[in-house]
């Protein structure tokens, strides 16, 4: 059993370190949309992922058109605040792709126009919050999907 984590275009290494640990600790795969915001050889990634990244699963695309063309027949699940279903209700399945955007704006508007339908959010319960970390969000979401799915 394996969740696919994606992030599309993330900008903070020391949340795509946090995400890479949490995919190895958690069996998923790890998939990284270009460009970032930094180089896979940041210290700050290398130091939030310890000595667990050569152990882990990557995956790395050259942009958003290729990641959905190499996996265009897989099941997708896309995490937005803009979202109108709640993240419980995912279906999850082994081997599906869980899609999230980067830190300052989330998905792209193409995409979330696009599959809407595959559009959920985590709630949050204060007006004050806009959105949560992104390594949290993806603890969440992941966490989730393997009570589903055990």
């Amino acid at each position: 059993m394996a969740l696919n984590i994606v992030l599309i275009e993330p900008e903070i290494p020391n949340n795509t370190g946090n995400i890479g640990r949490l995919a190895l600790a958690s069996g998923s795969n790890l998939h990284l949309v270009k460009p970032f915001g930094f180089e896979i050889t940041d210290a700050r990634l290398k130091r939030a992922g310890l000595d667990y990244w050569q152990h882990l699963n990557v995956t790395y695309y050259d942009s958003i058109q290729d990641f959905f063309k190499i996996n265009k027949d897989k099941k997708m699940a896309f995490l937005s605040s803009h979202g109108t279903k709640q993240h419980w209700d995912i279906k999850f399945e082994d081997d599906m792709f869980l899609i999230f955007g980067k830190e300052s704006k989330g998905l792209p508007k193409p995409i979330i126009q696009k599959h809407e339908n595959a559009l959920f959010k985590i709630p949050l319960y204060n007006e004050h919050v806009r959105s949560l970390n992104l390594a949290n969000a993806v603890s969440i979401i992941i966490y989730e999907g393997l009570r589903q799915l055990k």
